[in-house]
């Protein structure tokens, strides 16, 4: 009989991907993770990691299955707080969702279940994993969940063959309301509880007050750069090598206060993501404005007026050389190759058509239509189909 430990979250998809398991005939062990207790940042006084493995507890108890929590919070401070801490004062967005599953969930989570003698690692993700044979070697694939509103491949596009294949994803064909059906038929206490929201396993953090923690405030300017703005109606030269072509379409423009006018003042461009409309406080604008670039060095933002504004675009993206993983390896790309692809910037996003462009520095993604808001420190995911093959760091 082989032996499944399960990530119990405390919300309803893990739940139910434990009573699947244990229905598909596998022993079942419930671990829930303490990946936080640090309660000076968290919002209200309510403990969510508290009430959170009070559930788990009690939907392991429903199920009759062991349980245990194990506490993780040092190997998650060092491996994604201070990681995103660091990210956050370069300037940088970093997703802790998907480093939270290539660090903690499918790595150090992973080797304490390996530890107690489990065959598998099982989470509740919306996704799929199939098995196929490429030159007499098993490959595992990454597929998209059934629900397309719920996908949750994006989430785990770091992972590796290594990590798939000692994975489960129990809910990957089901739909949401399909497992709070399973849920409640069954009388599991998180039926009908609410998707969690907010810092993977940090509970209800608000990033700003968590970031201001470690990050000082430092008083600087809001620039508004009009979209008529000359710097927009740049060509790309002709003549140009499509490496050099690629360059030019990923570069983000280097703005200048010159180039537009002071609108208001902010407390540390290291608060602020490329895309953001919220916590500007500028008013009196036709309509709302958004960040088009934040400038640590000099402690500038750049915002520019709707959400069609040309500062939000760009056709192209790099990749540098080791931030591009392949979850499939034997469909990486050579020095000079080429690869049709559908790629998303961030989670939910519609795939969008995209070519990838390998190369010795490293990886351009080139969009078909222009993308708004292309966050430096995010993961580029690439599919073929509805398998994600692999992903990158933007650069």
């Amino acid at each position: 009989m082989k032996r499944v430990v399960v990530g119990l979250s405390g919300g309803v998809d893990s739940s139910v991907a434990a009573y699947l398991l244990q229905q598909q005939g596998y022993e079942v062990i419930g671990l829930f993770m303490k990946n936080w207790h640090d309660d000076s940042v968290t919002i209200s006084n309510d403990c969510p990691w508290l009430e959170d493995s009070n559930d788990a507890l009690l939907v392991a108890e429903k199920l009759g299955i062991p349980f245990q929590t194990v506490d993780l919070s040092e190997q998650y401070k060092e491996k994604i707080v201070d990681y995103m801490f660091n990210e956050y004062e370069k300037g940088r967005t970093p997703n802790p969702d998907v480093l939270c599953n290539r660090e903690i969930k499918f790595d150090v989570f992973m080797k304490i279940a390996l530890s107690l003698g489990a065959d598998y690692v099982a989470t509740g993700h919306y996704c799929r994993k199939n098995e196929i044979e490429v030159n007499g070697k098993p490959v595992y694939q990454l597929l998209s969940g059934v629900d397309n509103n719920k996908d949750q491949s994006y989430f785990l596009c770091q992972l590796s063959q290594e990590q798939l294949s000692k994975s489960l994803f129990p809910i990957g064909e089901l739909t949401k309301p399909q497992v709070r059906e399973i849920a409640a038929e069954m009388e599991l206490v998180t039926a009908e509880k609410k998707d969690s929201q907010g810092l993977c396993f940090i509970g209800k953090v608000r990033l700003p007050e968590f970031l201001q923690q470690k990050l000082q405030p430092k008083p600087g300017i809001i620039v508004q750069i009009d979209k008529n703005n000359s710097v927009y109606n740049i060509g790309i030269p002709k003549g140009l090598s499509t490496e050099e072509t690629l360059s030019l379409a990923a570069s983000p423009i280097q703005y200048t206060p010159d180039m537009g006018k002071t609108v208001g003042k902010h407390q540390g461009a290291h608060y602020f993501t490329i895309g953001q409309r919220k916590g500007l406080n500028v008013g009196g604008t036709a309509e709302g404005l958004f960040v088009i670039a934040t400038d640590v060095d000099s402690n500038i933002i750049y915002t520019g007026m709707g959400s069609h504004h040309p500062g939000l675009f760009r056709k192209a993206l790099f990749v540098e050389k080791s931030e591009v993983h392949w979850i499939r390896k034997d469909l990486a790309l050579a020095n000079g190759e080429t690869m049709k692809v559908m790629a998303r910037i961030r989670y939910r996003q519609p795939l969008q058509e995209a070519t990838l462009h390998q190369f010795e520095s490293g990886m351009y993604v080139s969009f078909e239509e222009p993308q708004s808001a292309i966050t430096e420190g995010q993961f580029v995911a690439w599919h073929l189909d509805d398998e994600l093959v692999g992903s990158g760091v933007i650069s």
